[in-house]
């Protein structure tokens, strides 16, 4: 009788569930963990899209303080500034992975440009620029932010005015049309949107003067991601195929200035949830990067409010 109660139980149930494969566990973490980065560079995006602005604007006010010989005078821009440089020294490029507006449009720009070549142009692959290519254009930043130090210290950067695609993505965010009179700046950022479409974090790594800075930034050891290289497996590079910033993690090692800290490489490796990859702040949640990716997206929305960079407060 027990034995016909649990045949009658069992056929209502169906068939066994088959456990997942460790491949199938690791493409359902990845998306996951992709849709959670998604969800907060959209609330940040919404939220506090002047961040990347009120940041590169603080640069600018500082050399073109020094250029006057004058006393540096700390107002909302430059205050803006220092704490952006010093959440990066604390929690490697938070800024630029999760929070910064205009990465998260290339980021974007990117997906739809990824979905458009697999359903439209049939490609397995997408476009990505020759590693040697992007290697010599992750430098160009540097020269930008060298050109945008001397202009101000010789107090010439006003004279550009018109030719800055950050101004013209400022009048976006702030829901307003560009106006002609920054021609000059509209082509540059169409340029700039090719860019983003066929290389992931074009901007980011080529062009951004902010991501230059905070690439040189000393980051404190334990920000910085860890690698396992003893427990990788042999010939796997799913981590570095991850990488949206190419970070070559078996040549360059996990402490590059490039990194983004989006966290990729960790849902991608082979052995997660015990990954090779990790950092203090997911060892202490067991792995957990909802957990520990709240915290800084919460920290740090705190700071942009105290510094007045929510456009709903």
């Amino acid at each position: 009788m027990m034995e016909e109660i649990q045949s009658r139980a069992a056929a209502k149930a169906g068939p066994a569930k088959k456990p997942l494969t460790a491949a199938q566990i690791r493409k359902k973490t990845i998306t996951r963990r992709a849709r959670l980065r998604a969800l907060i560079q959209l609330i940040f995006f919404v939220s506090m899209p002047g961040a990347f602005v009120a940041g590169f604007s603080g640069v600018k006010h500082i050399f073109q303080w020094i250029g006057k010989g004058e006393v540096l005078e700390i107002d909302s821009f430059v205050l803006a500034f220092l704490a952006l440089c010093g959440f990066t020294v604390l929690f490697g490029r938070f800024f630029c992975g999760f929070v910064c507006a205009f990465g998260s449009l290339g980021d974007a720009v990117n997906a739809l440009s990824v979905l458009f070549q697999k359903k439209a142009l049939k490609r397995k692959k997408p476009f990505r620029f020759p590693e040697g290519l992007l290697r010599t254009l992750q430098k160009v930043k540097y020269l930008v932010l060298a050109a945008i130090v001397i202009l101000c210290g010789l107090n010439l950067y006003d004279k550009t005015a018109g030719y800055s695609p950050w101004d013209v993505f400022s009048q976006l965010t702030a829901l307003r049309l560009p106006s002609g009179a920054i021609l000059a700046g509209i082509i540059l950022f169409i340029l700039i949107l090719a860019g983003m479409a066929l290389q992931p974090r074009f901007f980011c790594q080529c062009l951004c003067p902010l991501g230059a800075v905070f690439a040189l930034l000393p980051a404190l050891p334990f920000s910085q991601l860890e690698r396992k290289e003893e427990r990788c497996i042999k010939g796997c590079s799913a981590c570095r195929n991850q990488c949206p910033v190419g970070i070559k993690l078996e040549h360059d090692g996990m402490r590059n200035g490039e990194c983004i800290a989006c966290e990729a490489c960790v849902s991608a490796c082979p052995r997660f949830p015990q990954s090779n990859i990790s950092r203090w702040d997911l060892k202490l949640t067991g792995g957990k990067a909802f957990i520990s990716v709240c915290l800084k997206a919460a920290v740090f929305f705190l700071m942009g409010c105290a510094l007045g960079l929510c456009r709903f407060l």
